[in-house]
């Protein structure tokens, strides 16, 4: 186990890089590269069975990296949020396990919601938004109901959600949970 105690002053600092990399990148180019993404998922592995041994290492990091790609994969699926930010959520659980990929996953949707309502109210996009979330719950409660949706207007806008990955990990990473 002493390969445990010498690797696990890195986790959080590597995490942070890859994260602020990530939401550098977001904010210029608006995506998150591969190269980042899998070079983070590839980079855990040995230091995770370094860590906890081959069976164990491997375990955490499969199970990180699934809770964080299951998380957000729904998201992707339904055109909320870009693969990127997918991989990426999945490489942060790769490199601090299941327990707090899923705290991150949590505190980024709490982050990234809460910026998503500001730049909606911002855009002054806030109306024609909520006449939109009206009319999508009013279509799936009643399916075969032929209402008119709004008319499409100006969007408010698209998210760097590498961003959003970023102030969560960081939240939580900081606040000790």
């Amino acid at each position: 186990m002493q390969a445990a105690t010498a690797l696990a002053p890195f986790i959080g600092p590597a995490t942070i890089g890859i994260v602020l990399t990530a939401a550098a990148i977001d904010l210029n180019r608006r995506r998150i590269p591969n190269w980042l993404t899998f070079g983070a998922w590839i980079a855990a592995l040995p230091v995770m069975v370094a860590m906890h041994g081959l069976s164990a290492g491997a375990l955490a990091w499969l199970s990180g990296w699934m809770v964080g790609l299951v998380l957000f994969l729904p998201f992707y699926m339904l055109r909320g949020m870009a693969a990127g930010d997918v991989k990426l959520m999945a490489a942060v659980g790769a490199w601090l396990g299941a327990g707090m990929a899923l705290k991150i996953a949590l505190a980024t949707f709490v982050i990234g919601g809460l910026w998503a309502l500001i730049q909606v109210f911002a855009t002054g996009q806030g109306r024609t938004t909520l006449a939109r979330v009206g009319h999508m719950l009013k279509a799936s409660v009643a399916p075969g109901s032929r209402s008119t949706p709004p008319q499409a207007g100006a969007s408010a806008g698209s998210m760097p959600y590498g961003v959003a990955i970023a102030a969560g990990t960081l939240t939580v990473l900081f606040a000790g949970t």
